[in-house]
């Protein structure tokens, strides 16, 4: 993979994804599959925030979607996860804002294009968890809500192993040392550790307080231990991989006041790298990007390079960005812009190239004429890259 061939090319229309469709979480929206040349897309909720079952796959040789396949349950802020042999984990979501987690988890087959439900259910059903397959060929889920006796969301610290053979089951995992959801959780090493940075942790108020606490999973020990502590709280941020040890971390929620009283009206322009060590990580600031974002995504373009794509600075009242921006040995490169720009969407990369499909375009006073209800979304898709 280059990115010469990245900074080369433009988007393009693709085929419309099946639905117009949103997601609001870190894990939800879609995943490269094994082969590394199909992508598979998920779940989501419409503009009535009611979650929806398609899902598709879209092959990047071809240029164009399958077949959609129903989900056994429709889900949104749920956990998309690749398995080995090409099949995907879907786990956990809600049925709509306010409803209880779903505990029922199902294997999709890209052969037969057909979801199929785990026999049994998760340990613990919950929303806005991570998801991500380790080395040993286990998933590990962590955190994520859940509903309180009187019916308010909570954070959780849970954690469990869930084993693909023979259909599926699932095993306690040790608990995280925070409680969080809407958190980031990345693979390094092959798998072998995983680090979970941000997210937050409801209090009851307005706004839920971003965190800046960060924990590393270790697969040989099967323990969690405290990783360095990121230098802005985060949520609503992207967290990338650029080697097997490295992490980069990008944008997220405005903070609101800042310390020393002044008030930060955007989303975070900010960016810090992890870097692996014996003794739990550190973080380094890195150059900020050109604008601040949060709901954004972000793709790996190969060892040490990221794209960043879309994203908004708030969910009321707001346009989805068109920008796009690739991250290379600690510069930030403006790249040509998305033609709908949106947030919340599916976007992924296979090599050069880079897919992103549906989203949230507008809300509110920043939606299109004519549109009604709560959210102006898209099914559009635009593909990137060389021979895309």
């Amino acid at each position: 993979m280059t990115s010469a061939t990245l900074a080369a090319d433009k988007w393009s229309d693709a085929t419309d994804y099946a639905v117009a469709a949103t997601w609001a979480g870190q894990h939800d929206a879609a995943v490269l599959l094994t082969d590394g040349k199909k992508a598979l897309v998920a779940g989501g909720a419409d503009a009535a925030s009611v979650s929806v079952g398609q899902s598709a796959v879209y092959d990047f040789d071809a240029g164009m979607w399958g077949q959609p396949a129903l989900l056994g349950t429709a889900r949104q802020l749920h956990a998309l996860t690749p398995l080995p042999g090409g099949k995907a984990l879907i786990t956990g979501g809600i049925p709509a804002p306010g409803g209880a987690a779903i505990g029922t988890a199902e294997i999709y087959d890209p052969v037969a294009n057909k979801w199929t439900p785990v026999a049994k259910p998760m340990l613990k059903a919950r929303w806005g968890h991570s998801a991500v397959a380790l080395s040993n060929g286990l998933v590990l889920i962590a955190g994520g809500s859940t509903l309180r006796p009187d019916g308010k969301a909570m954070a959780v610290r849970w954690a469990e192993l869930f084993d693909p053979a023979e259909g599926g089951s699932w095993a306690v995992a040790e608990e995280m040392t925070d409680a969080r959801t809407g958190h980031t959780a990345v693979v390094l090493q092959d798998g072998k550790k995983v680090l979970v940075c941000g997210g937050t942790a409801p209090v009851g108020g307005a706004d839920d307080p971003a965190l800046a606490f960060c924990e590393l999973y270790d697969t040989d020990t099967e323990k969690w231990s405290v990783a360095a502590t990121m230098k802005f709280p985060r949520s609503g941020h992207t967290a990338t991989a650029l080697t097997a040890t490295s992490v980069l971390v990008a944008g997220g929620t405005a903070p609101g006041v800042t310390p020393d009283g002044a008030f930060d009206p955007f989303a975070r322009a900010t960016a810090e790298v992890f870097q692996l060590n014996s003794s739990g990580g550190v973080w380094s600031q890195a150059k900020a990007m050109p604008g601040g974002r949060a709901f954004h995504r972000a793709v790996p373009a190969g060892e040490g390079k990221v794209v960043l794509l879309g994203g908004a600075d708030d969910v009321a009242n707001e346009a989805g960005y068109r920008s796009a921006v690739r991250y290379e040995g600690g510069e930030w490169t403006a790249m040509p812009g998305l033609d709908r720009g949106r947030w919340g969407f599916a976007a992924v990369a296979s090599g050069a190239k880079v897919l992103v499909a549906g989203g949230t375009a507008g809300t509110g006073l920043a939606m299109a004429a004519g549109q009604s209800g709560k959210a102006e979304l898209t099914k559009s898709a635009e593909k990137f890259g060389s021979g895309s």
